[in-house]
């Protein structure tokens, strides 16, 4: 099968176009034919790598999200058939491939009003917003979230899921992102430009950091005692985070199916749209033009990457 993979770190062009075999399946897994996946910044971490041996073992296949639908299914498997429409984030990176095996209880069923582009852009993401804003920030109605970097592609999920817990949301971005982020449910759009989130916001009972930093230092300032910050990059000063009385966290998403069945639900309702910047091929140079962009930091929601 068709696969992109690189052979060693570096920058885009170590993507490359190779035939390598087609995965076997043991009896707990399904066999996805690929049709739609995308770029996520941890893509390009482990191509550049920024995370070293724990990424794997030459030549490899990079890519944490999947849609397509079932091509073989395991011996222990009865929840799904072949040529069901599905998506999941594996457990495995490997998605810049024409077949990838997938455990089966991190699948899901694609929703019907997404296509695959779309159902692509959701489980990587959608799952790291819900596991920050639910089992990390304990977000319920009433609460009142600051969403870090809005428009990105956790941020697009984030700010959706935290109005479908009955938060106020509040986000930063900079002005051009400010009416699609309000169309997706944000009450306050904080110009990072322009303006101080930190001298703005006040009183608020979890702060989603994708950021770390500066920006990670400046949202202690923003949170009631008692309040939750949760960053995505970097474990939060736990002395500061003591003397205010501040719950932290810092984790990596886990794949689980429960809660990717509950976004795909969301979906199905229209109360979870995935926002695509930019789609390009499953080959060679369109991988590597899909993870420039990424790079860019400039990209609206995904970038996500199809098969012909």
């Amino acid at each position: 099968m068709k696969a992109i993979v690189i052979e060693e770190f570096g920058g885009p062009d170590k993507l490359q176009e190779r035939s390598v075999p087609e995965p076997k399946i043991d009896a707990n897994q399904i066999l996805i034919k690929v049709y739609a996946t995308s770029v996520n910044p941890v893509d390009t971490k482990i191509r550049e790598g920024a995370l070293g041996e724990a990424s794997g073992d030459f030549p490899l296949i990079l890519g944490g999200d999947v849609a397509g639908i079932v091509k073989e299914v395991g011996d222990n498997v009865k929840r799904f058939k072949l040529r069901d429409p599905v998506f999941a984030r594996p457990r495995q990176f490997g998605t810049y491939a024409q077949y990838v095996a997938v455990d089966a209880d991190v699948v899901a069923k694609k929703p019907d009003n997404l296509s695959y582009e779309e159902a692509a852009a959701v489980p990587l993401a959608g799952l790291t917003a819900w596991q920050a804003l639910v089992d990390h920030g304990k977000v319920k109605a009433g609460d009142k979230v600051l969403i870090h970097a809005g428009a990105g592609g956790v941020g697009t999920m984030a700010i959706q899921i935290a109005k479908h817990l009955g938060a106020e949301v509040a986000t930063t971005a900079s002005a051009q992102n400010e009416e699609l982020l309000k169309s997706l449910g944000a009450d306050h759009v904080i110009d990072y430009k322009k303006e101080d989130f930190s001298e703005i916001l006040s009183d608020y009972d979890m702060v989603l950091d994708t950021m770390g930093g500066d920006i990670q230092h400046k949202s202690f300032k923003v949170l009631k005692p008692g309040g939750h910050l949760v960053s995505l990059l970097e474990k939060p000063d736990e002395q500061q985070a003591k003397e205010l009385g501040i719950h932290t966290a810092h984790f990596m998403m886990e794949p689980k199916g429960d809660q990717l069945e509950k976004l795909a639900e969301l979906a199905d309702k229209g109360k979870l749209k995935p926002i695509i910047d930019s789609t390009y091929w499953l080959n060679e140079q369109g991988v590597r033009d899909a993870h420039v962009k990424s790079e860019s930091h400039h990209a609206k929601g995904k970038i996500v990457i199809r098969e012909k």
